[in-house]
């Protein structure tokens, strides 16, 4: 991932209210097409300038040809806030950060995500490295919003459980391991959106954790079909069932790792 540094200047005059309404407006749908990640984003004012700093997943991707509907409507719009199209800086690599999925030909690809990351959902099958949502068609109304949402309620439910000191623990797992679950199900028609788009087999992360014991946790059978899913080996030190008719993966119980 890449820090960047969005300049905006003014033409003429305008009001703070009008530039953080724009600006703002910007990125959001820039995040809601992938091309931005997480959900602060500083502005500092300087003289006739606003400068906003945001981690992107690689150094182009705020090039326009991966603009959606909704960013290049944005952009009409900050003319309304008296504000030119933003000059783009490229600061530098963000080391903290994984890097993104190189653009190659993958046989598989599955939607993981946990509280504590900020970068894309979809990952590359083979090496697990997130791919960029705007390098895949639009899923839903032109963009990337449907997955956005989604990866943030499930990471408010994953934090929520692994806090593990509330009453709203219970619920919150549930919504991440029952696979009737309302978030679950909203994640499994995304995954088959995105195999639809895509024609790559698109797979969905079933979080796993209590259990009575490892036997019993070892023997446990795919939540959908009722079949084997056991790996020999775990993919990626992550993932110990995968079943491929499902298209569904999951971990070893964490309470017996």
């Amino acid at each position: 991932m890449y820090v960047v540094e969005l300049t905006f200047e003014c033409f003429d005059d305008t009001t703070i209210s009008a530039v953080d309404r724009a600006v703002n407006g910007l990125m959001d749908a820039l995040r809601y097409n992938g091309q931005v990640l997480g959900r602060e984003f500083p502005m500092v004012l300087g003289e006739g300038q606003f400068h906003v700093r945001a981690v992107c997943p690689e150094k182009d991707s705020l090039n326009p040809k991966y603009s959606s509907p909704q960013v290049k409507q944005k952009l009409n719009q900050l003319a309304d806030a008296s504000l030119l199209s933003p000059k783009v800086k490229v600061l530098g690599r963000d080391i903290n950060s994984e890097e993104s999925a190189p653009e190659i030909e993958r046989s598989w690809q599955v939607m993981y995500t946990t509280y504590v990351h900020t970068c894309s959902p979809l990952r590359c099958g083979e090496t697990l490295l997130p791919i960029p949502l705007y390098r895949i068609p639009a899923t839903f109304n032109g963009d990337h919003k449907a997955e956005v949402k989604w990866q943030t309620e499930w990471q408010a439910c994953d934090e929520i459980q692994m806090a593990g000191a509330f009453k709203a623990e219970h619920a919150a797992l549930a919504e991440i391991q029952d696979v009737e679950s309302l978030l679950f199900r909203k994640g499994w028609d995304i995954r088959g959106r995105i195999e639809y788009l895509t024609k790559v087999p698109t797979y969905y992360y079933q979080y796993r954790v209590g259990g009575k014991d490892a036997e019993s946790e070892l023997a446990r059978q795919c939540p959908k079909c009722g079949g084997d899913w056991l790996l020999e080996s775990p993919l990626h030190d992550v993932f110990h069932f995968k079943c491929d008719g499902c298209r569904l993966v999951s971990n070893l119980s964490w309470d017996f790792q």
